[in-house]
C-alpha cells in the first residue's frame, strides 16, 4: 500500500510539475528526503540548492536564474530539484546516516558533506542516479552559465568528455 500510495504522488506531481514547466511556473523544490524517495521509484540525477537564509546571491538565484523559463524546464526533466538551508536544524537520515547541525560551523553535518566543508553560498550539488557526488559548484550562476553545468550532468556528456573539453566545444559552438 505504502508504495501504491509513493507511485501515486510521483505519479500526481510528475504531472503537476510538467504542466507548470510548460507554462512559465517555478521550479518544483523539494526536500532532500523527499528527492531521495522519488529516486527510489523514479531514479534521476539531484539538483542541490544549498543556500542560507541570509544569502543575498542566494536570493538573487531565486529572482533571476531560477525564474529562467529554459532553467526551469531543463531542471524538472531532468533533475531532482531539491532546496538545501545549509544552516537547518532538521537532523536528515540519508542511508541510515543521521546528519544533525553543528553549532561550531554553523552548518548542518549534509551541507558540510555535500559542500566538502567548503561553505560558501550560494553553491549547488549535483548528485548521480545512485546519490554519488558529481561535483559541486560554488557561486552565483547567470542562466547560460548555469545551463551549460545542468546539461554537462543532464546528457552525461562528463561520461565521455572532461569539463575544459565540453566547455571550449560549447564555447566554438560545437
Amino acid at each position: 500500500m505504502k508504495k501504491l500510495i509513493l507511485l501515486l504522488l510521483v505519479f500526481t506531481s510528475q504531472i503537476s510539475n510538467t504542466f507548470a514547466q510548460e507554462h512559465g511556473g517555478p521550479i518544483n523544490w523539494m526536500s532532500f528526503e523527499e528527492a531521495v524517495e522519488r529516486s527510489k521509484v523514479e531514479p534521476r540525477k539531484m539538483f542541490i540548492d544549498v543556500y542560507t537564509h541570509w544569502c543575498g546571491w542566494c536570493k538573487k538565484m531565486d529572482a533571476s536564474t531560477f525564474k529562467d523559463s529554459t532553467i526551469v524546464k531543463y531542471i524538472g526533466n531532468k533533475y531532482y530539484a531539491v532546496k538545501f538551508d545549509a544552516e537547518t536544524h532538521d537532523t536528515i537520515r540519508f542511508f541510515d546516516k543521521l546528519f544533525v547541525y553543528k553549532a561550531e560551523n554553523k552548518a548542518n553535518e549534509l551541507a558540510l558533506s555535500l559542500l566538502n566543508g567548503q561553505m560558501s553560498y550560494p553553491s549547488f550539488v549535483f548528485l548521480d542516479e545512485k546519490f554519488g557526488m558529481l561535483t559541486p559548484l560554488a557561486g552565483f550562476q547567470q542562466p547560460d552559465q548555469l545551463m551549460r553545468v545542468l546539461r554537462f550532468f543532464g546528457e552525461n556528456i562528463y561520461t565521455i568528455k572532461k569539463w575544459d573539453e565540453y566547455a571550449k566545444d560549447a564555447a566554438e559552438g560545437k
